[in-house]
């Protein structure tokens, strides 16, 4: 298995030299040259356990860097907590990504990304410097990945003024191989310092990677819960298709829904919700990209993003080419993307109405990321009323309590505290904090990790 650069500057490279770099050195982000049949997997998705799919998924990927039985084993560690499908209402379903050891949905990759990248480092003999902007959840799913990894150390970006408190301390009390900075401005400010320094050829002695989506290894193990969950639904090895409405910051968790689509998932429609965010959504409807620029603050903060990067490889997919700037230098084929994806805006008033209202008619509790999720699956139903019968699923992204004021005002009830909370507030934070500045960001780079 190959995998090409979305700017197509540079040669070919397999599983393990994506993994590595991260992020291409034309700036492009890593595709599969081929998306791979998942057919026969499908027929089999609904009788096999969470890790059992995943290493069947992932091995397709891996060929000549694991073998099925290190997938196998990377899997099993990786992925030993619940994968939850609720249903809700009908055939409408939450699927709960917000029980792994971060509470959530970045624990999936995270979590193959440490053991898959801890392997790789041991074998080639090298150190790794892993670089990470964070909107919220990435960062402490990073963390705690790759927490005590031989070889490997983290340092998170993160805006200061736009995660939530439990966001922060899930990331800044770590210590060990983690740290952290904060930095005077937005996420969109933070990707770019970390973009930025992997094009640098003055930090090339470094060994830099990413694990944010930029990485391939972030979409490839999103790819494995829509299977699993659209297997516990609908009866997709008959070709049932199911709805799917993703709560959109980056498109990360967007883009591992797609290539499982291309893969031969059958999918109706995803539904794709963003916040006041909305440069995708309006994209979508003109045919013209625009950055926010600055991103607009929202009660759904990881989704804070004006120009989120995976939209590349989706433009990619469909035909067309935008750069790593926000330059559309080739139009995709909007006509298969407006019939393959139905594209929404969901406001911070419609968040809090959804939050409430869900839990009080339902007993089901969401918080902001996953309600901007299902106020989109229901604005798409009441614009497609002919598909009310058809089995969706909406991702609920974290868990309800790293948002504890918002969620208790509005249900008038407190979430349990899951264990990965637990004890939070009673820990030491241990950060830095940067203004928006290259230059110094670069130095910080030479000085501590040279």
């Amino acid at each position: 298995m190959k995998f090409y650069s979305t700017n197509r500057q540079v040669p070919h490279v397999d599983l393990a030299d994506a993994l590595l770099e991260g992020q291409a050195a034309d700036r492009g982000l890593y595709m599969p040259l081929q998306v791979p049949s998942i057919a026969d997997i499908i027929s089999r998705a609904k009788d096999l356990s969470y890790p059992e799919l995943a290493a069947q998924v992932l091995s397709l990927y891996a060929d000549g860097v694991f073998s099925r039985a290190e997938m196998e084993d990377i899997c099993a560690d990786a992925y030993n907590f619940e994968v939850p499908v609720e249903p809700v209402i009908g055939r409408r379903h939450i699927l709960r990504l917000d029980c792994g050891p971060s509470a959530s949905f970045k624990d999936f990759a995270a979590r193959f990304m440490g053991r898959a990248l801890g392997r790789l480092v041991t074998a080639r003999g090298r150190e790794l410097l892993i670089l990470t902007a964070t909107s919220g959840d990435t960062g402490s799913a990073v963390a705690h990945a790759f927490l005590g990894v031989p070889g490997i150390r983290v340092l998170v970006l993160f805006p200061t003024d736009e995660v939530s408190d439990r966001q922060r301390r899930q990331m800044t009390t770590l210590g060990g191989n983690i740290a952290t900075i904060s930095v005077s401005g937005k996420f969109d400010d933070c990707q770019a310092l970390v973009k930025r320094a992997f094009s640098d050829p003055d930090l090339s002695g470094l060994q830099l990677s990413s694990a944010n989506s930029i990485n391939i290894g972030r979409l490839l193990p999103q790819s494995v819960y829509y299977i699993y969950a659209a297997s516990r639904i609908a009866d997709i090895a008959g070709g049932e298709k199911v709805i799917i409405s993703v709560p959109s910051g980056n498109f990360g968790n967007l883009m591992g829904g797609v290539l499982a689509f291309r893969g031969g998932l059958p999918v109706q429609k995803f539904v794709v919700a963003t916040n006041a965010n909305d440069e995708v959504p309006v994209f979508f409807q003109t045919e013209q990209y625009r950055k926010i620029e600055p991103s607009i603050v929202c009660l759904s903060n990881a989704m804070n993003v004006g120009h989120p990067s995976n939209l590349a490889r989706l433009v990619d997919l469909y035909g067309g080419h935008l750069d790593e700037k926000g330059v559309l230098h080739r139009v995709p084929d909007m006509a298969a993307i407006r019939r393959d994806f139905y594209g929404v805006s969901i406001s911070d008033d419609a968040t809090r109405d959804t939050i409430g209202r869900v839990f009080r008619e339902t007993g089901v509790m969401l918080e902001p990321h996953g309600a901007v999720g299902w106020a989109g699956l229901e604005r798409f139903f009441e614009s497609h009323p002919e598909l009310a019968d058809c089995p969706a699923l909406s991702l609920e992204t974290a868990h309800p309590a790293k948002f504890p004021d918002e969620v208790i005002r509005l249900t008038g009830t407190a979430p349990t505290l899951p264990d990965a909370l637990k004890g939070l507030d009673a820990l030491a934070e241990r950060y830095d904090h940067m203004a928006v500045d290259y230059a110094a960001f670069k130095q910080i780079l030479l000085e501590k990790y040279r």
